[in-house]
């Protein structure tokens, strides 16, 4: 056996993390899309395959677990918790205690403060909500979004619990029902809810064809990660949320 000399070199990229759900299918496909100059990281928490208000509340007891599964050495410039209504259920300040209990970081977001942020942003007062989930279930979502001063008027759902169905719900579908949703008027966009509904590919076109800012889940919380990590340029996505922030 041969002991062989190396030399050490200097990795300083911006590193994000993300905290994922065990039956998500689409978030880790939809952020490799947008990844820019970020490396990432990413954990899994337990999660149920049915969407409830209890199964929501049950990953807050797996947070700091999954959390501390991230390489210890390193700090983290934001970690993600991609879960919309599970934020909305925890809690935005429990959500961030738990993340930053099981690792090192500046930083912590989730889709709920990603998408007040984006709305502040962009200037948007009053969006269409859509959701694939049970109503009750996006309830504390638009509540916390009417405290931060957005108001969801128009509320539209696929009225699905299963999330190996939600992830699996057609793109025209999608489109068919922002139209449904955007037809009265007086709305400033449209927000298209849940890290697992597959809308990535969407968000350009439906821009295109509504005239109005489209968000998702996933979309906000790749751009509020990277505004919070420090570098604008960690995550790239479609749309205008990012246009805009190209723009300043």
């Amino acid at each position: 056996m041969s002991l062989l000399p190396y030399d050490i070199v200097s990795i300083e990229p911006t590193r994000i993390g993300l905290v994922v759900l065990q039956s998500d299918e689409t978030i880790e496909r939809d952020m490799m899309q947008m990844r820019g100059t970020a490396d990432l990281f990413f954990s899994r928490v337990p999660s149920g395959q049915e969407v409830t208000a209890e199964t929501l509340q049950s990953m807050a007891g797996h947070i700091e677990a999954s959390a501390a599964l991230f390489p210890q050495t390193l700090r983290l410039n934001a970690v993600g918790y991609g879960c919309t209504s599970g934020t909305a259920q925890i809690g935005v300040q429990e959500i961030e205690r738990l993340v930053k209990s099981g690792t090192k970081t500046q930083a912590v977001s989730q889709p709920v403060s990603a998408l007040v942020a984006a709305c502040q942003h962009l200037k948007l007062k009053r969006i269409a909500f859509l959701s694939p989930y049970l109503e009750e279930v996006s309830a504390n979502l638009r509540t916390v979004l009417q405290q931060n001063g957005v108001e969801t008027p128009v509320f539209g759902t696929f009225g699905e619990a299963e999330e190996t169905k939600v992830v699996r719900i057609s793109g025209a579908s999608v489109q068919s029902a922002a139209r449904h949703l955007l037809a009265e008027g007086g709305l400033d966009g449209i927000f298209l809810s849940c890290t697992n509904l597959r809308t990535m590919d969407l968000i350009a076109p439906m821009e295109a064809e509504l005239g109005l800012p489209v968000l998702s889940s996933n979309l906000v919380l790749a751009w509020h990660l990277a505004q919070l990590s420090g570098d604008p340029k960690a995550l790239q996505g479609p749309g205008r949320l990012f246009a805009a922030q190209a723009a300043e």
